[in-house]
């Protein structure tokens, strides 16, 4: 068993990882090195860096830690304890657009569970964080960390949903049908906003909104999100409804309530037929979370 003093030490450091990378990222922001993946998903030269940067610090810090992270992979024992899953900068579509919309992420896995996250945005200088039995918070430019819960509503017809901002990371030939699966929802919500990646996450841990969904994911896209939903008082799910080894699902769905959910997943109604939105035993896809 983890004691909350370790777990604690350990989500610090994963802050101070997500700041750390935030240099060189902010260096090459509205100015970036654009480049495109073998799928013809984007990458920058910020990406690159800002993981590099973090892969060091854990090296020196916690040599015998592994670590998966979206632009160079697999690290470490196979077998260790703990595993830190990194992505750079979760939006490079934004952040190569200029949009400040995008964040750094930090998972950290134990036996293959997520027990810490860190979402920092460092263009607006906004961060949210969690450690398994520590509380989900979060924390403006020169502020104080608050503590933050979600909210939840009776039903669909009153909740706030957040989509994927345009589904960049989708084949083009995919895009229509992930579309046509989410018009339910913005047909049934009170209210419904394509977000910003991990962005829309954020709202809901904060109770600002209640539901929100992204169908292409990988793991260096959940992981971190996971402590932070549960610990806010939410529920996550894959967009089929599976709840075992979320980080490696393939999808991703963040809910108020397990009420909330349930209307949600079966107004959806995933998976597609002849469309990807799942993993492998392995954990990879063939698309990229931008």
């Amino acid at each position: 068993m983890v004691e909350d003093a370790e777990l604690q030490e350990l989500l610090e450091f994963a802050l101070e990882l997500a700041h750390a990378a935030e240099p060189s990222i902010l260096s090459r922001y509205r100015n970036p090195q654009v480049s495109q993946k073998p799928d013809g998903t984007e990458v920058t030269d910020a990406d690159r860096e800002g993981e590099a940067v973090m892969r060091e610090l854990i090296g020196r810090r916690y040599p015998g830690h592994a670590v998966l992270g979206e632009e160079f992979g697999d690290a470490g024992p196979a077998d260790a304890e703990w595993r830190w899953v990194l992505d750079p900068i979760d939006g490079t579509a934004s952040f190569s657009l200029g949009i400040p919309l995008f964040g750094t992420l930090v998972g950290l896995l134990r036996h293959g569970t997520p027990v810490v996250g860190v979402v920092h945005l460092p263009a607006i200088g906004e961060t949210l964080y969690a450690g398994r039995g520590l509380g989900c918070w979060f924390r403006l430019p020169d502020g104080p960390p608050v503590r933050v819960q979600v909210q939840p509503v009776a039903a669909l017809s009153d909740a706030v949903v957040m989509g994927p901002s345009g589904l960049s990371s989708v084949p083009p030939d995919e895009r229509e049908e992930h579309v046509r699966r989410l018009l339910p929802l913005l047909r049934r919500a009170a209210k419904f906003r394509f977000g910003g990646d991990c962005l829309q996450h954020v709202a809901v841990c904060r109770g600002l909104a209640h539901v929100a969904i992204d169908p292409v994911m990988h793991p260096w896209d959940i992981a971190a999100l996971v402590p932070c939903v549960e610990e806010a008082g939410g529920v996550v799910a894959t967009v089929d409804g599976r709840r075992d080894n979320v980080v490696f699902g393939g999808s991703f769905v963040s809910c108020c309530s397990e009420r909330l959910l349930r209307e949600m997943l079966d107004v959806v109604r995933y998976p597609l037929s002849g469309v990807r939105n799942g993993t492998g035993a392995d954990g990879q896809r063939a698309t990229d979370h931008e």
